[in-house]
């Protein structure tokens, strides 16, 4: 197959379309865009200077992909936006191309973005998440991969969220979220491991007992932070689900989210 655009398309003649590429009626691409094989563009889509597109992508209508990001500081500088391959960007999406501070927004392969999500300027989205419907991450947001989050939840800015786990929808997340668990209620807080979601990756039954243990120290102990820190590094020192742990409430910035 060959490269279809419809004639009333406008594409930029100097951007880069890969083999099989469909861009629908109304889309606009500016000129410094590349989109890999077999990535569709639905009508009325803009896809702005800076994206880099991968392979087997699709942009649904109305979605708006690496425009300008909403930084009072940004001077329109050459920045970009990187989707990964086989992502999908539903309707009426809005993702933010970087600032001069780091340079990109990147989302990872095998995610799906809902209609409404908006992810802003310098954040980074792991590989196979789930946003749901409205979901809305403020700048220098990062996300692990296969991270879910329901509907209509905004995040604050620099929240880091960790692989594996699972928001709930409507809530507001200002502190950032340990991997592998639930996060819910109002406000928000852990509800337990992410049991199901690990099972479905292959974790063994050995591994999720080990993270339920080390959360039960650092959220049930009735211990600080870093005397719960100490503990865990004493007694899961050999654990990988505990390095990944440790290592992302030791560089935690803006606080764990309360159990």
């Amino acid at each position: 197959m060959s490269t279809s655009i419809d004639p009333r398309a406008a594409v930029g003649a100097k951007a880069q379309l890969g083999n099989d590429v469909t861009v629908g009626p109304f889309a606009v691409i500016e000129d410094d865009v590349v989109i890999g094989d077999g990535t569709k563009i639905a009508s009325s889509a803009y896809v702005a200077n800076g994206a880099r597109i991968g392979k087997n992508c699709t942009i649904h209508h109305g979605a708006v992909v690496s425009n300008a990001p909403q930084d009072l500081k940004y001077r329109n500088e050459k920045t970009i936006l990187e989707l990964g391959d086989n992502t999908v960007v539903r309707e009426y999406c809005t993702l933010h191309r970087g600032t001069a501070e780091t340079g990109k927004t990147v989302i990872g392969s095998d995610c799906l973005l809902m209609a409404y999500v908006h992810v802003a300027h310098d954040c980074r989205v792991g590989s196979r998440c789930i946003l749901a419907n409205a979901v809305t991450l403020a700048g220098h947001v990062h996300i692990g991969e296969w991270v879910t989050i329901g509907g209509l939840t905004p995040i604050h800015q620099f929240v880091n969220i960790g692989a594996h786990s699972m928001i709930g929808g409507g809530l507001r997340v200002t502190k950032d979220v340990p991997p592998y668990i639930l996060a819910g209620r109002e406000p928000i807080r852990y509800e337990g491991v992410n049991i199901i979601g690990l099972r479905r990756r292959g974790f063994t039954p050995e591994q999720i007992e080990k993270i339920e243990n080390i959360y039960r120290v650092l959220y049930s102990s009735g211990m600080m932070v870093s005397e719960a820190v100490k503990k865990i590094e004493s007694g899961f020192h050999d654990s990988i689900e505990a390095s990944d742990i440790l290592g992302f409430v030791k560089a935690s910035s803006r606080g764990i989210i309360r159990g």
